[in-house]
């Protein structure tokens, strides 16, 4: 009886750990949500920021510090300002200076740097001069500044430029793409789109492949196929570069659940692998599908679709767009681990698969829902069309913004 009774014990911790909280806004004030509808932490807070890594930053007059899940205060209200905890550190404004602490709210002496970053992936940027490198949360120099700039790391790799040329770096600061492109894009099995003067192509293995026509590529996704323009169309090339859709479209967007949108004159629909329309052009939007199997499309408003094209959640809705979040990892429309975050009348709302409403609830103001256990590990992409670029991450010269 007592490995049942252990394995029990270490599922229920695990479920604990696990849980999600969003932040929502009712009645002008500030609280948490369980993914069950009910209110993890009553709305008491006038200014509050979405949990990470257990944490989360809120106001108590005039000062900012951390509380648990239950609401209990772990890290003192001491500080002018902060921002959320990633790789266990913090960034915090104290007596108006930018400071790093980590979980216990001790301080950490960063090596030397124009201006403090936020950690993303285990490593935060160090600027000396007008050269970027990078540190880990253990405040050892990984790499010394000798680029240009960096962009946000994304599955462990980030773009770098040098010297006006760009290529790729993962968490070490080794390059697995030298810096010899106009353009790069992101980083998927071992493969990256890029531009070589006037040329666009796919670079594997420190080899450039010319894409035939490609005037533009976009970022590999979850799938094996990205999207690509020739002759003002697009379609689709292989991780080797060929065309395997041929460019027809007026847009496109990623591959997900083996369909991806596309637009043809005015409407959009979805193409199979073989760019045959499994769901005819008829929509005025439409997004990638969710890993439940559900996407957004867009008639006067947003509804669901399932990927039979059979209408499951009515178009009444508006659906969020943060420009913020979708630069990093999780998409912001559609669902994500099991609901939609929805506007309805004014007010903001989670919506359940099934098209009820989270909680029977709407709210001032909703976030997404967050992991709240203490792990430091990066989680998994959602599946999302993204930007062909990327900017740097933000340095915190400039005050967090405040949730509202």
């Amino acid at each position: 009886m007592k490995k049942p009774l252990i394995f029990l014990l270490l599922f229920f911790i695990q479920f604990i750990n696990s849980q999600e909280l969003a932040l929502v806004k009712k009645n002008s004030k500030i609280g948490y949500l369980s993914k069950d509808g009910s209110f993890k932490i009553e709305p008491q807070y006038k200014s509050a920021k979405s949990f990470s890594e257990g944490l989360a930053a809120v106001e108590e007059n005039g000062k900012w510090g951390f509380i648990d899940v239950n609401g209990k205060w772990i890290i003192p209200a001491d500080f002018s300002n902060a921002k959320d905890f990633n790789s266990g550190i913090a960034v915090v404004q104290k007596d108006k200076e930018w400071v790093y602490i980590n979980t216990k709210g001790e301080i950490q002496k960063a090596p030397a740097t124009e201006k403090l970053f936020d950690f993303n992936e285990g490593v935060a940027f160090i600027k000396q001069g007008n050269k970027i490198g990078l540190i880990n949360s253990k405040m050892t120099v990984v790499l010394e500044p000798k680029y240009d700039q960096i962009k946000s790391f994304e599955n462990g790799f980030a773009r770098v430029e040098l010297n006006k040329n760009w290529g790729i770096i993962n968490t070490s600061g080794k390059e697995v793409v030298e810096p010899a492109y106009s353009e790069i894009g992101n980083y998927f099995k071992n493969t990256a789109w890029a531009r070589k003067d006037k040329t666009f192509g796919l670079v594997n293995g420190g080899k450039f492949i010319p894409v035939d026509g490609a005037e533009k590529i976009y970022d590999f996704e979850t799938q094996d196929l990205t999207y690509a323009k020739k002759n003002g169309k697009i379609g689709y090339i292989d991780l080797k570069g060929n065309w395997v859709i041929l460019p027809l479209y007026d847009k496109a967007k990623a591959f997900s659940k083996n369909l991806a949108p596309v637009l043809v004159g005015k409407k959009w629909g979805y193409i199979n692998l073989k760019g045959d329309f499994v769901i005819e052009p008829t929509y005025s939007d439409a997004e990638v599908f969710g890993a439940n199997g559900l996407a957004p499309i867009k008639e006067n408003n947003w509804g669901f679709i399932n990927e039979s094209g059979k209408l499951v959640i009515p178009t009444q809705y508006g659906i969020t767009t943060n420009a913020i979040i979708a630069m990093f990892v999780q998409q912001d429309k559609g669902f994500i681990n099991g609901v939609a975050r929805v506007k309805n009348e004014g007010k903001w709302g989670f919506l359940r698969a099934d098209g009820t409403v989270l909680g029977n609830q709407w709210f001032e103001n909703a976030e997404l829902f967050s992991k709240s256990e203490k792990s430091y590990a990066k989680e998994t992409p959602a599946e999302k069309p993204k930007a062909e670029t990327k900017p740097a991450a933000k340095s915190t010269k400039t005050p967090a913004k405040k949730k509202s």
